[in-house]
């Protein structure tokens, strides 16, 4: 899809990645709308975007998702691309992660984001595209985080079966799953705390390869082990 002048939903755009990318597409011509869970903070992201529209959404409430992308669409006269940027991470053994806190990341990391493509699919036409960050353990779950990424693999799942079926309607699917960034995500946990990480990536390197991939029509971005952002036209 081409980027200059593409009407781009962001939700999360309050966040360090979606604020980010959010950059990276109005750097090349896209149109963007924010969505975001603090109406004070997407306020202040929107002043960089004069007449951008913006939208407050709670994860927990599938049906404030879908108003956020019918006002988006009614704001910019329709959407070209939908992208979610948001989630929360839990760390612990799984016998000691209640179930509470399971239900909240299924609820904010599988849910919210998949009532977002839903509604999106509803209003979007032929060239365009949804995108979700997944992250690396979407493919590889990780000891002391099995909810989280059983959470992310949901998400993953889906978007693949959807992948599927939206091509007959000309609609693209890419799946981000990118390592662990430099965003400090993971020092913001609903429960547990983090295990020592390595250092993070650059997450700055990481949306301007998300949007080549929106660009080339791509279905997948990885991260190489030496850190560099692979984009693969064809999810395997």
């Amino acid at each position: 899809m081409r980027l200059d002048g593409a009407r781009v939903l962001v939700a999360g755009a309050t966040g360090v990645l979606g604020g980010a990318l959010t950059a990276e597409l109005a750097v090349r011509g896209a149109r963007p709308a924010l969505a975001g869970r603090d109406p004070d903070r997407l306020a202040r992201a929107a002043r960089a975007y004069p007449g951008a529209p913006i939208a407050v959404f709670d994860a927990y409430d599938p049906a404030s998702c879908a108003r956020a992308v019918h006002h988006a669409a009614t704001a910019l006269g329709g959407l070209d691309a939908t992208v979610t940027a948001f989630g929360s991470v839990a760390f612990g053994r799984a016998a000691e992660v209640g179930d509470e806190i399971a239900e909240h990341l299924s609820a904010v990391n599988t849910l919210a984001p998949a009532a977002f493509f839903r509604a999106a699919l509803t209003v979007m036409g032929p060239g365009s595209l949804i995108a979700a960050f997944t992250g690396v353990v979407a493919e590889r779950p990780q000891a002391g985080m099995a909810d989280y990424c059983a959470s992310k693999a949901a998400l993953s799942a889906w978007l693949l079966a959807v992948r599927r079926e939206a091509r007959s309607a000309g609609i693209r699917v890419l799946d981000i799953r990118p390592g662990h960034l430099d965003t400090g995500f993971a020092d913001r946990p609903v429960a547990g705390t983090a295990p020592p990480m390595p250092a993070g990536g650059d997450p700055h390197r990481v949306v301007a390869a998300v949007a080549d991939a929106m660009e080339a029509d791509a279905e997948l971005l990885r991260t190489a082990p030496d850190g560099t952002p692979l984009v693969e036209r064809r999810a395997r």
